[in-house]
């Protein structure tokens, strides 16, 4: 026990003491009954009193009967020699203080103390950090060592370059003089750079664990508080301590928290974060030297950051950690799968074949979800079908198999699908199906899947044409079937994509024959409010009549081929609607088959059912989104 408990208990001690001391007082003065003095005077002529205590005015006695009794005396001279004349036993003593000096001084002031432990509670709610509640300005970095579970480099997969680039730090830690007697200098700091799960913080954890030396982690947002200048002053704090442990390395997890651009915000330059930032730069590359001590920090928004702290001498070394290739996500499938039972048919070339674009996290999920399937299953190992399922209700969501749907609504989304499922299968430049189904999962009543056959690391603008006109498919079907009176708002998804792509192909990519190879407008997504309300419109009205018109144009266009192949091959979407109606789910392979002609028969051996979760989850209606179209690619800026 510390010994600010221990001052707490005994005050808590004294006070309960005091107070049991003060009601027993009181309860044995209410034992007493009190009477007029006058009475007092004829029960002592009477002889009925039998002894007396007097203090000062106050007098308490005992009835012949045993009884007691006190009454309060005035000054009367002749009140001893009447008591002496009837003879009651006198007992005189001096009027008592109250309580004891250091009880009463605590009781006095008891309420003065209970507000100052008010505050102080608050405070230290308010602040969280070190040292209680006047350690406002400790930092709040944590120091991880064995206990925390050692992390390799074995342990990290799908990032070999990245591990290639940041292994010179695990090597100078090892053996600085490798470095030294050459004139070398390790970098001061080393920036991740990637998208959300693609194993930054793993990577830095697996530096201190190659390294064995101490690893302090803190976030970007644990630096702010409510209070201007406690952030720059644990900064201060959080290296002092990491030149004590040197060599050492300090990991800031989200240091876009902390590290956006300066002046970009209505506080100006006093404001809480950019005092941090400035003091964060000043201890990275100032006056002191930080020998043998690393700065790693981890971001998604790179380009909010601050340019003063990119530069050389702060962050010396930018490392671009991108999501991994098919051989990278085999090799973090390898890293999972071993900490779970699988069968022997569970093949993870073909799971990371099927899962481009995927980052490590959401592996990880796909195996944490095969796991669970497996479990409700009762099985002993995970086999293929689970991480399967797991695939789909990653990508598509999970089955809503308790949703209530009328036949006329199957019918209809058994069209809406079809006519996408035809337009992408005479497509040449679109993505291969992967499955359809009517099964309303996540927020689509229906859904059809296309995964590309490799990596995309770029879009070709043939390749956008053909998602534009797959989107449109649906729209077209259900106008074609059910008439223009019964298009329903299912489409407004493939709408939504369609015209955002269309756009981006206009104003971003260049790929306007009309308006050329020139970006039109600012980027819209700007998240500061300083430059959100300075914002200036740099394209004029007519050239924006014209972006208009061509992706008017676009969409035009893309959907009169949509159209003309669905008008063609009406047969065919006959086919896969009334398929999809009976079997609800239809795999690529499925697709294919009825697309060449061929009619499945669910009875025949040569019929590969298709993967259906076995847990079915309900959930709210929503409007009918159709199309598993990837994310743009990024831009190099």
């Amino acid at each position: 026990m510390n010994i600010k408990n221990l001052v707490a208990w005994s005050i808590i001690a004294l006070i309960v003491f005091g107070l049991f001391n003060i009601f027993q007082s009181n309860r044995d003065f209410d034992s007493r009954k009190e009477v007029p003095f006058s009475q007092f005077v004829a029960d002592v002529d009477s002889g009925n009193v039998k002894d007396v205590i007097i203090r000062g005015n106050e007098i308490y006695g005992h009835y012949s009967n045993g009884s007691s009794f006190s009454t309060y005396a005035p000054d009367d001279p002749n009140l001893v020699n009447r008591l002496t004349e009837r003879g009651v036993s006198i007992t005189a003593s001096p009027v008592e203080e109250g309580l004891p000096s250091i009880l009463g001084v605590l009781i006095s002031w008891f309420p003065m103390l209970l507000l100052i432990g008010v505050w102080i509670f608050f405070m230290k709610q308010m602040q969280g950090g070190k040292g209680g509640a006047l350690g406002f300005g400790k930092s709040k970095a944590k120091l991880l060592g064995e206990k925390s579970g050692r992390v390799t480099f074995n342990d990290v997969a799908g990032i070999d370059e990245a591990k290639e680039e940041l292994q010179e730090i695990v090597e100078f830690l090892r053996d600085p003089r490798k470095f030294q007697k050459l004139g070398g200098r390790i970098p001061k700091g080393a920036l991740l750079i990637g998208p959300p799960g693609t194993g930054k913080t793993l990577l830095a954890r697996a530096i201190a664990g190659e390294a064995k030396v101490p690893f302090f982690t803190i976030s970007g947002s644990d630096f702010v508080e409510m209070f201007v200048g406690v952030g720059a002053s644990r900064v201060r704090d959080m290296f002092e301590q990491a030149k004590k442990h040197a060599p050492c390395i300090v990991f800031i997890d989200e240091i876009d928290a902390v590290g956006r651009s300066r002046g970009a915000g209505l506080g100006g330059g006093n404001d809480e974060r950019e005092q941090t930032l400035n003091q964060l730069l000043v201890e990275m590359d100032g006056f002191e030297a930080n020998e043998g001590v690393i700065l790693i920090a981890a971001t998604n928004r790179p380009d909010v950051l601050d340019p003063a702290l990119l530069r050389p001498g702060r962050f010396d070394r930018q490392v671009i950690v991108p999501n991994p290739d098919i051989l990278g996500r085999q090799g973090i499938l390898k890293v999972h799968v071993k900490k779970i039972s699988t069968a022997p048919d569970v093949n993870l070339n073909v799971i990371a074949r099927g899962t481009p674009g995927f980052s490590g996290a959401d592996l990880a999920n796909i195996v944490n979800e095969a796991a669970l399937l497996a479990a409700r299953k009762n099985k002993r190992a995970v086999t293929m079908v689970d991480f399967e399922d797991a695939k789909d209700k990653v990508m598509m969501g999970s089955e809503r198999r308790s949703m209530v749907m009328t036949d006329e609504e199957k019918k209809l989304t058994a069209y809406h699908e079809g006519g996408h499922a035809v337009v992408a299968s005479f497509e040449p430049a679109s993505d291969p199906i992967h499955k359809a189904t009517i099964i309303p999962r996540g927020r689509a009543l229906g859904m059809v899947m296309r995964l590309p056959e490799k990596d995309q690391l770029s879009i070709t603008k043939e390749k956008m044409l053909a998602d534009i006109s797959v989107a449109m498919g649906g729209r077209i079907a259900e106008e074609l079937i059910f008439g223009p009176k019964k298009v329903t708002s299912g489409a407004s998804n493939d709408i939504e994509v369609a015209t955002k792509m269309a756009r981006n192909m206009v104003t971003r990519f260049g790929m306007s024959d009309k308006l050329g190879p020139l970006t039109y407008g600012e980027n819209e997504e700007e998240v500061f409010l300083g430059r959100s309300i300075a914002r200036h419109q740099n394209v004029s009205e007519e050239t924006s009549r014209n972006i208009d018109q061509e992706i008017k144009s676009i969409i035009d266009n893309c959907y009169n081929r949509a159209k003309s192949v669905i008008d063609k091959h009406q047969d065919i979407l006959h086919n896969l609607a009334n398929a999809l109606i009976q079997f609800e789910t239809l795999n690529g392979n499925e697709i294919a088959a009825i697309v060449r002609g061929e009619k499945l028969d669910k009875n025949s051996p040569d019929f590969v059912a298709s993967d259906v979760s076995p847990v079915p989850e309900s959930g709210q209606k929503k409007k009918r989104t159709s199309l598993g179209i990837k994310p743009e690619p990024q831009t190099s800026s």
